[in-house]
């Protein structure tokens, strides 16, 4: 009998390599994210205001408070990397007030960073996947969106937004093969709860079900699973990564 000759290995067993943008991941959950999907093969770009990108990210300087800023980012990362097919729209600030001190400006501030940002790159990143008949859309909110913060009127208000703006992505763009969800991570460790005084940390940890802070991997995690090809029927979900502080929400 003839041996048995193993089958040859051809170039479709190598997973495609997408172009992928994720805002704002110099520090934080967007590094995470943008290192993991690195990791995983896939062409990764980042739009930042200051430097800083992960190792092996396109770094684009640019400003999601500005369309003209996003779109000349969005030419630089097509033009290196082909047309975008997975964002994640990041970028977030906040400038926590109470209500009644909380200025407009405080407020416009936030939303146009958070919420507008995120519709600007969406917008522009459409285009492409439209184009396409392919794409991956994930809007990081966070538990503060639907359970709400004193002190971040601002802040929760973008970030609950984010839900009604995937769901409309979904019904306009669903399909083409395009899906939009939002991730909502809870009380991650980074730099930002590291500095928070001890004794409102333990307060914090005593509402979390899980008994700790999450990890930035664990949230990236859930972010590659919604950019994967195992996630094409999900589409306007929202997931928490949230140990199940906001359950129900």
């Amino acid at each position: 009998m003839p041996a048995t000759t193993p089958e040859p290995t051809t170039p479709d067993a190598t997973p495609r390599q997408r172009s992928v943008l994720v805002t704002g991941a110099n520090r934080g959950i967007g590094r995470a994210i943008a290192e993991r999907l690195v990791a995983g093969g896939d062409k990764v770009a980042t739009i930042v205001r200051s430097g800083g990108a992960p190792e092996g990210v396109l770094e684009v300087i640019g400003d999601v408070r500005d369309t003209a800023s996003v779109d000349a980012a969005f030419t630089q990362v097509e033009a290196a990397h082909g047309p975008v097919e997975v964002l994640v729209a990041n970028a977030g600030i906040t400038r926590d007030q109470l209500l009644m001190r909380m200025t407009d400006d405080e407020f416009a501030e936030v939303l146009d960073v958070n919420l507008t940002g995120a519709f600007r790159v969406v917008r522009r990143a459409s285009k492409g996947m439209i184009r396409l008949r392919r794409g991956r859309i994930v809007l990081i909110s966070s538990v503060v969106g639907l359970y709400g913060s004193p002190g971040q009127v601002n802040y929760a208000s973008s970030k609950s937004a984010l839900v009604g703006m995937a769901r409309s992505i979904t019904r306009e763009l669903g399909a083409r093969g395009i899906t939009a969800n939002v991730v909502a991570p809870g009380f991650i460790d980074t730099d930002m709860t590291k500095a928070l005084p001890e004794d409102r940390q333990q307060a914090y940890l005593g509402s979390i079900p899980a008994g700790r802070f999450g990890q930035a991997d664990e949230v990236a995690a859930a972010v590659q699973f919604l950019a994967s090809d195992a996630a094409a029927y999900v589409s306007g979900a929202v997931l928490p990564v949230d140990g199940g502080l906001g359950m129900g929400h």
